[in-house]
């Protein structure tokens, strides 16, 4: 672990209403740690020591239900508070961050949280907006799989995807991290064989472009008309 640098974090949200003493303050209790790729930066279930905020890099959140069965929860970009179970009233993780390429991260012991956030209230704020955040994205994702054929549900996830992390290329729209077709199929609650079937009609429609873990969003506005389900405009896809 190494000490950080204000510099990094200072237009950081949970940062930016603080004055450069305060800042000087609250990371001198942080230490930044390096999670190379697909390491485990907490275990579902495990107690929560700690927690986050994401300086470089990706993670893919998974939760694995009762059945064994894993399911891709969010992906967690640059700049974002995670981990913070405490938010929640809660003593152990409830899923598990996983590094989707190498990344940084500054960690506080969740021993400090109730004290500081009543000293720093920019923090409560963010993990009030954090969580906020991430429970209007599950109320979301379960009415597209209660109400969506999988066509939609596979359009929004990575428009989402898109928004959070895309970044322009001479294709179109690159989600900027590694993401195969059996997380797109985790998150949309459908199979491997459906997305992949479902992704490669899409390239033929020139309105994706895929690769190794690799997606470009070609025709991101025909993307958006499918996930509204304009019938018109909706390319012919495979069934689920």
């Amino acid at each position: 672990m190494a000490a950080v640098d204000r510099s990094l974090v200072a237009n950081l949200s949970m940062f930016a209403g603080l004055a450069p003493a305060e800042q000087e303050e609250l990371l001198r209790e942080a230490r930044s740690v390096r999670y190379p790729k697909d390491s485990a930066v907490f275990e579902q279930g495990a107690e929560a020591d700690r927690f986050f905020v994401l300086l470089h890099g990706h993670l893919r959140v998974e939760k694995t239900t009762p059945q064994g069965q894993q399911t891709v929860v969010r992906y967690v970009s640059a700049g974002e508070l995670f981990g913070v179970a405490q938010a929640m009233n809660l003593s152990h993780y409830p899923a598990t961050a996983v590094a989707a390429v190498d990344s940084v991260a500054l960690a506080w012991p969740s021993s400090s949280w109730a004290r500081l956030i009543a000293k720093y209230p920019s923090l409560a704020s963010s993990a009030l907006q954090t969580v906020g955040s991430r429970l209007q994205d599950t109320q979301a994702r379960v009415i597209e799989i209660s109400n969506e054929q999988v066509e939609q549900r596979v359009a929004h996830a990575l428009l989402r995807l898109a928004k959070q992390a895309g970044r322009k290329v001479e294709a179109g729209i690159e989600i900027d991290f590694p993401i195969s077709r059996q997380d797109v199929a985790e998150m949309t609650g459908t199979t491997l064989h459906t997305v992949s079937r479902i992704l490669s009609a899409w390239e033929t429609q020139g309105l994706v472009e895929g690769g190794r873990q690799r997606i470009v969003l070609r025709d991101p506005h025909r993307l958006h008309l499918l996930a509204e389900g304009a019938e018109e405009n909706r390319p012919r896809a495979p069934k689920p």
